[in-house]
């Protein structure tokens, strides 16, 4: 595995004063502490000696040691998806996570994947501090378990810590009558009352997209947020608010050692703050071996039937995240033309976003139950639909909407053919589609094989949502159950990039 891009640097650090109001405490004292965080933590084992919970756990075990006062922090996404996590829901890496025994976790939008009750269900066994301010059940009452907010106190500097889920899961996954609330505002709210209540300082934890990183950042109302999502390794500090995430699956751990100096002048108290940013490498630390044992049983006890040969593919396949977020790839029409054959479709559209293996496989690799399922991984259910041709143009519009940008609505389709402007203003990209080498009709009914998460009308698929099914979601069988015997019955496959949709 190579190490994922640097989304952002360090920015021009300039200190600033920050007043607040608190006990009293000795002039010019320096207080420190840690805060240690990792995110969007899905895969049990390492890969290319960095990375996964053996090697994350070392490094956390090492900040701990370290006589500073650290609190780790999880940044959420870890149930879903991966390899095994169809198997048990994600059983697995709660238990592993409870291994690590983070200080503060908040849930990503991926720990609804297998919907409310298992969300609940995989809560319920974590033995660590859930916190989600901005997560509510369907009476709008907290859920029994997770707090909104929590106050850290050490050596007389008190703390105030939020928590943000990400507020989008009802779009991007799937947390049944769950609500959630704006991240921002809930952020600004709370962080004013910690502040009436004696923090000194606000951290928020949030499981956020960069977009809202930024206006958490650029709002002031945070003085550290540490965040997930994004995957990649992000750092700034603007003198007033400082940001990090810590890419994905452990591939390292971002530290930030807050000095804070308090002052006292008769009844005035001033307090100022420091952070240093560090970035520990999974590759360059031991993997901790009561966890690495833990793993390799778990891994042999969910990879029995794994190993069982599907076919072979005589061309080569590209799963990365670049590339089925932002064109046409062959492993996406792979995918796409089981779909429609299992549903007897015209048509099969699937979310890039879905396809999660972020591999290659050489032409003559003997594709395996494992390959499959890696790069599926969120038990989708297929699901056949019935579209106007003008609701199918929305589907694919809203699918090229961010042409040009990797984005995991960006569709892999079958039966299509499609022509569009990369330059165009969004809605209004596409030139021409054919269907079965002929124009689509906007009048004309076309059955459209998909899975749930699209029928569902999430990532924008709106069109979708009241669709008539032809294939329900709750008697379609799984997506990767179809990819599987679509790949046993060929026995030898060769799906190549062949001009499905051109971006000009």
């Amino acid at each position: 595995m190579t190490v994922p891009r640097v989304a952002a640097l360090v920015f021009a650090l300039v200190i600033a004063g920050l007043t607040s109001s608190g006990s009293a405490i000795a002039a010019g004292r320096t207080v420190r502490i840690t805060f240690a965080l990792v995110s969007d933590l899905y895969e049990m084992e390492e890969r290319a000696g960095r990375g996964g919970f053996a090697r994350i756990a070392a490094a956390i075990k090492a900040e701990r040691a370290s006589g500073r006062r650290v609190v780790v922090a999880h940044a959420g996404d870890t149930i879903s998806p991966s390899l095994y996590s169809g198997f048990d829901q994600g059983a697995h890496i709660i238990e592993l996570t409870n291994l690590l025994a983070p200080d503060l976790f908040v849930p990503g939008n991926h720990e609804y994947d297998f919907g409310e009750g298992v969300f609940r269900a995989r809560m319920a066994q974590a033995r660590f501090p859930l916190l989600a301010a901005n997560l509510r059940d369907s009476d709008g009452k907290p859920l029994p378990g997770i707090m909104d907010t929590t106050m850290i106190e050490h050596e007389g500097v008190r703390i105030g810590v939020i928590g943000l889920t990400a507020d989008d899961s009802p779009e991007r996954s799937s947390p049944g009558t769950l609500r959630f609330m704006a991240t921002v505002r809930t952020a600004r709210d709370l962080a004013a009352e910690l502040r009436a209540a004696g923090a000194d300082l606000v951290v928020a934890l949030a499981h956020a997209d960069r977009r809202t990183d930024l206006r958490l950042f650029y709002g002031h109302d945070i003085d550290l947020l540490l965040s997930g999502d994004d995957h990649d390794l992000a750092v700034l500090y603007d003198g007033r608010s400082a940001l990090v995430e810590a890419m994905s699956d452990g591939a390292v751990l971002a530290a930030v050692d807050l000095e804070i100096t308090l002052e006292e002048n008769g009844a005035n108290r001033s307090l100022s703050w420091w952070p240093r940013f560090r970035i520990v490498d999974t590759a360059d630390v031991t993997p901790d071996p009561v966890v690495a044992e833990r793993v390799a049983e778990l891994k042999a006890e969910l990879s029995k039937d794994l190993d069982v040969a599907l076919g072979i593919t005589t061309t080569a396949l590209d799963s990365r995240k670049s590339e089925v977020r932002a064109g046409e790839t062959a492993i996406g029409n792979l995918f796409a033309d089981a779909m429609r054959e299992a549903a007897g479709a015209e048509v099969a559209v699937l979310n890039g976003g879905g396809i999660r293996g972020d591999r290659t496989y050489p032409a003559g690799t003997t594709l395996k139950r494992r390959d499959v399922l890696g790069e599926l991984p969120f038990s989708n259910k297929l699901v056949k639909v019935e579209l106007s041709g003008d609701q199918l143009l929305q589907a694919l519009e809203n699918g090229l909407w961010f042409a040009g940008k990797p984005n995991g609505r960006f569709l892999q389709v079958s039966g299509l053919a499609i022509v569009a402007k990369a330059d165009a203003v969004p809605g209004h990209r596409i030139v021409s589609v054919l269907i079965g080498g002929q124009p689509l009709e906007p009048t004309r009914s076309y059955q459209v094989a998909t899975n749930d998460f699209i029928a569902a009308g999430k990532e924008g698929f709106a069109v979708f949502e009241t669709a008539e099914r032809l294939i329900s979601e709750t008697s379609g069988q799984l997506v990767s159950n179809a990819v599987m015997d679509y790949i046993r019955k060929l026995g030898q496959v060769a799906p190549a990039v062949e001009g499905r949709i051109r971006i000009e």
